[in-house]
């Protein structure tokens, strides 16, 4: 079960969201058929910058989670949060935890194997954390063989946004504890951002130096480097114009496109 405070509803849900952290075995057993789709919100525990909490990726992911339950009326259930992810680029910044990939798949499979096991047969995870995504893309890869009548998705959160995002008016270097992120926060968990304490860090391509640059360009091979690198206070972008508004217009929009994915996900 989250630790964190839940989120409120959107003002369209009929009804609270499923946990299955909540339930007795009996009603995890109803749920089954019940509530067919299980959302495994994922994030990670590292550095958010010198304003926002370690657990920020998996509050927004959270967050999303009990908004797609809420507004779905009991045809989804979470399950139990992955709160720790692929994070040794933030190794450098104190409190930072991280799994190796290898350890984040072990855990995936085994929660999916679990709910398997049960009978769930579509499982969604939603991970805040984009060090997580080639993991759960090995995971999709991997269980095609060995559970083929598992239906396996997942989806980040904030790119599902994108066309929010831009019309942010976001600095040219922007991402990880900036403006898209701290807005999120702002609109989820406001009492865990220190707003006299959101400080710009790496803000324009000018401000990186050669290697970084090329790590940063998306058009030619990935090169992964530490975000110590990246930024010195391991903020991309201006954290300062975020503002709650914008946050709820991210998590709007995210929240209703995957509860349109998992809507068309119900009826094949």
């Amino acid at each position: 079960m989250s630790t964190h405070a839940p989120a409120s509803p959107s003002p369209a849900a009929t009804r609270p969201p499923l946990r299955l952290a909540e339930m007795t075995t009996i009603e995890a057993a109803a749920a089954v058929t019940a509530s067919p789709v299980v959302i495994l919100p994922a994030g990670a525990f590292e550095q958010h910058g010198p304003g926002m909490p370690l657990a920020t990726d998996t509050i927004r992911a959270e967050g999303v989670a009990e908004r797609v339950a809420a507004g779905l009326g009991g045809r989804v259930v979470i399950g139990p949060p992955v709160p720790v992810g692929v994070s040794p680029h933030h190794l450098a910044f104190a409190g930072t935890v991280t799994l190796t990939t290898t350890t984040l798949a072990a855990v995936i499979r085994e929660y999916v194997e679990s709910l398997y096991r049960h009978g769930w047969r579509k499982i969604l995870v939603v991970t805040g954390h984009g060090g997580n995504n080639a993991t759960l893309t090995t995971v999709a890869q991997d269980l095609l063989t060995t559970h083929p009548d598992l239906q396996f998705a997942w989806t980040p959160v904030t790119p599902l946004a994108s066309d929010v995002v831009s019309g942010m008016g976001v600095s040219e270097v922007h991402g990880h504890s900036g403006e898209a992120e701290t807005a999120q926060m702002l609109h989820l968990a406001p009492h865990l951002v220190h707003g006299d304490r959101l400080v710009p860090g790496t803000t324009a391509t000018d401000q990186l130096d050669p290697l970084s640059r090329l790590a940063r360009h998306g058009s030619h091979p990935a090169l992964a480097v530490r975000y110590d690198r990246l930024s010195e206070n391991g903020v991309l972008g201006d954290p300062r114009s975020a503002t709650p508004a914008d946050g709820e217009a991210i998590v709007d929009a995210v929240v209703a496109r995957v509860t349109a994915f998992v809507k068309e996900w119900l009826d094949v």
